[in-house]
């Protein structure tokens, strides 16, 4: 079986999960430091071919009244070069809402300091967008 691979999409980071092979549970993996389009695309390209995955799940962020802002559509425009690199494989779109502030908040209460929370808190909203996306689906 292949795996999923979850990405929560910023600016400057792009959080990485995949999950595992019966596809029932989310696992971080890294937190790409965005160079630049290609060499972002690259670094998710050696991943695809280290997990063999055959789908993507992005978090889409939403407005909580559910319109997309500014940064909704940078995803959007980054989803399309993702199926450009990637045309055969399934991509979904996920309602992140909230998933950076869960992912803090877990992080908090493990009592992670400030610094290490930045340096994970990107693929930890990763696993939370692809964990909600498995149990979705496993229903």
């Amino acid at each position: 079986m292949a795996r999923m691979m979850g990405l929560d999409v910023g600016d400057k980071t792009i959080g990485v999960a995949a999950s595992d092979l019966m596809g029932w549970t989310a696992q971080g993996i890294e937190t790409i430091q965005r160079i630049g389009i290609k060499k972002d695309l690259r670094r998710l390209e050696e991943l695809v071919e280290e997990y063999e995955v055959h789908k993507f799940v992005v978090g889409l962020p939403k407005n909580m009244n559910g319109t997309l802002g500014p940064q909704g559509e940078k995803t959007l425009e980054f989803v399309e070069r993702l199926k450009k690199r990637f045309p055969k494989i399934e991509v979904v779109l996920w309602d992140e809402r909230l998933t950076t502030v869960a992912a803090e908040r877990a992080l908090i209460q493990a009592d992670v300091s400030r610094k290490k929370r930045k340096e994970v808190i990107d693929k930890m909203a990763a696993v939370y967008i692809l964990q909600g996306y498995l149990d979705s689906v496993s229903k």
